[in-house]
């Protein structure tokens, strides 16, 4: 009798067990899917991708690339990109671009130069921003009023400004015009006050972001316009706004680039355009890990990520045009793989 029951109680045993590792399985899998959109995941992703990154080139030049010396200069020369990236986001999640950004870099830098001469540290720092935040509001403006695409205008307004600046220089009778050659006021060309500026950039980004309306409508307003206007939001009230954060960001970048190299240089043509492209690429970066909840962190590390790939391109001696082609591939792959839409969504 006793054998008997043991026999039929063995089964039964069995059958509990398996169904407690099918429940630990899920419950795995549950979790793994969880981390998977959280922003651990995100950033995570993001540092292995900067490791993978600096491991390749480091194998491949490690003499000329990816010391102490040049992480730092590499790290340097990324945080000043990523300002311009977090203001470029507030209108890219829009919708929106803009091409006048380099031209604002250029003409900012150019008035805060010239007021340094005579106001010191007050000229040259307020002299980027505001001149960065009236340029925003300018455009903002120009773009409400005359409803035509943002790329349209802002090429309009990128030559315009471009001629401003050259103006600007004739008005500095230094016989320097856009050298910084006053070495009391070079406190931001390094550490630790350019980290300082930037890292108080990306800190007013994510509050801007997380704890205000303007972030919470930006988002809504580039998930469906149509719904948004719905809803009661402004939208054009919130395009200007985003014009206007984008451009006070790039005076920030103006301030930090200025320093930096010590000077700016007036160019015509659409030149500076070139200018544009590298903060983008940050932003692009931080739109697909949106996501994940980390889109500040993203546009921080990913310009890092860019800056890597470029130099260790220089490193190996590769000829410019081959470089950029990497750079714009290497972009395109990763932005592709984390940002693939649904199946059935529509692209944008």
């Amino acid at each position: 009798m006793m054998g008997a029951e043991n026999c039929k109680a063995a089964p039964f045993f069995f059958r509990v067990s398996e169904m407690s590792d099918i429940g630990n399985r899920v419950l795995a899998n549950e979790k793994f899917t969880m981390f998977k959109k959280s922003r651990y995941f995100g950033v995570t992703a993001l540092v292995v991708l900067a490791v993978l990154c600096w491991g390749i080139f480091k194998l491949l030049s490690p003499q000329n690339f990816g010391t102490p010396k040049l992480m730092s200069d590499y790290l340097q020369t990324s945080i000043q990109y990523a300002v311009g990236g977090c203001g470029f986001y507030f209108i890219v999640v829009m919708g929106l671009f803009d091409f006048s950004i380099g031209a604002n870099i250029v003409l900012s830098s150019m008035v805060g130069v010239l007021l340094s001469r005579h106001l010191g540290y007050i000229g040259l720092i307020g002299g980027t921003l505001l001149t960065g935040a009236l340029i925003g509001a300018f455009n903002g403006v120009f773009y409400s009023k005359l409803k035509i695409p943002s790329m349209i205008v802002t090429v309009g307004l990128m030559l315009i400004l471009e001629s401003v600046a050259n103006y600007v220089v004739k008005l500095d009778t230094s016989g320097f015009p856009g050298k910084l050659t006053n070495s009391s006021i070079l406190a931001f060309n390094h550490a630790p006050w350019n980290y300082i500026v930037a890292f108080a950039a990306f800190f007013l980004m994510v509050f801007i972001l997380r704890f205000t309306r303007i972030g919470t409508y930006c988002n809504a307003i580039g998930s469906n316009e149509l719904v948004a206007k719905n809803m009661g939001i402004s939208v054009e009230k919130y395009k200007f706004i985003g014009f206007v954060l984008l451009h006070f960001f790039v005076g920030i970048m103006a301030l930090l680039t200025v320093s930096y190299g010590k000077g700016m240089l007036a160019v015509t043509g659409m030149t500076s355009m070139d200018r544009n492209f590298k903060p983008l690429m940050g932003t692009f970066f931080g739109v697909a890990f949106k996501k994940y909840g980390c889109p500040v962190t993203a546009i921080v590390i990913g310009e890092f990520i860019i800056t890597m790939i470029f130099n260790g391109l220089v490193a190996l001696d590769v000829p410019t045009t081959i470089n950029d082609f990497v750079t714009g591939a290497v972009l395109l792959a990763i932005v592709t793989l984390t940002n693939r839409g649904k199946k059935g969504s529509v692209v944008k």
